[in-house]
C-alpha cells in the first residue's frame, strides 16, 4: 500500500509518502513541505498548496491519501487555515479518484508511539525509527505527514474489515443494536 500523508497548514503543509503493509517494515518514498508566504493572498496560497500536492500525487502515485482531521483549537484563524489546506488536499485526491482517510492527531500519535498524548519530538523519533531514517524529518510538519501515512497503513486493514462486516450485516437484513463500532453487532430480526 502506498499512502501520501498530508499534515495540512497554510504556511507549511507537510507531505510524506510511505509504502508497505501492516506488520512488515515500511519504506519512506519521499518527504517534504509545501510552503506558502504568510503575506500572500489566501487564494494564491491555496492555489500554491494545490500545485504542490498535485506534484506529489504525480510523482508518487499513491493509492490512498491520509489527511489530519482538523480539530477545534482556541485560535479560530489557525483552524480556518488548516481546514482550508485540508480541503485542498482532499479535493486533489478526490479529483483523481484516490480514497481519502481522515485521522485525528491523537489517533496518529497512538498508532505511531502507543500514546495519544505523545509530544511532537516523540512522534518524530518513532517515525525515524519505524522508517529506519538517519535523523527525524524536519520540520515537524514533514514528520507528522509521515506519521499520518504510517497510521493509515496500520489502521486500514482493521477499518476495511469493520466496513465489510457492516456491509455484510446490512446485506443479511440485520440492523445494528449499538452505534458504537467497538461493540459487536447482534443480529436482530426485523
Amino acid at each position: 500500500m502506498r499512502v501520501l500523508g498530508v499534515d495540512p497548514g497554510l504556511t507549511r503543509c507537510g507531505v510524506g509518502v510511505v509504502e508497505g503493509v501492516a506488520g512488515r517494515p515500511l519504506t519512506m518514498l519521499g518527504v517534504g513541505v509545501v510552503r506558502t508566504p504568510p503575506d500572500a493572498e489566501l487564494g494564491h496560497r491555496l492555489v500554491a498548496i494545490e500545485r504542490g500536492i498535485e506534484e506529489w500525487l504525480d510523482a508518487h502515485r499513491p493509492e490512498f491519501v491520509a489527511v489530519e482531521r482538523v480539530f477545534s483549537q482556541h485560535n479560530v484563524r489557525t483552524v480556518m487555515g488548516t481546514a482550508q489546506a485540508s480541503a485542498v488536499a482532499m479535493l486533489c485526491a478526490s479529483r483523481r479518484g484516490i480514497p481519502v482517510a481522515l485521522h485525528t492527531p491523537s489517533e496518529v500519535k497512538a498508532a505511531v508511539t502507543g500514546s495519544g498524548r505523545a509530544e511532537k519530538a516523540q512522534v518524530g523519533a518513532m517515525v525515524t525509527r519505524l522508517l529506519r531514517l538517519d535523523a527525524p524529518p524536519k520540520p515537524a510538519d514533514a514528520a507528522d505527514a509521515l506519521a499520518l501515512a504510517i497510521c493509515h497503513i496500520w489502521r486500514a486493514p482493521a477499518v476495511n474489515r469493520l466496513q465489510q462486516a457492516h456491509a455484510a450485516a446490512a446485506a443479511a437484513g440485520t440492523r445494528r443494536v449499538s452505534r458504537n463500532p467497538a461493540v459487536p453487532v447482534r443480529k436482530v430480526p426485523r
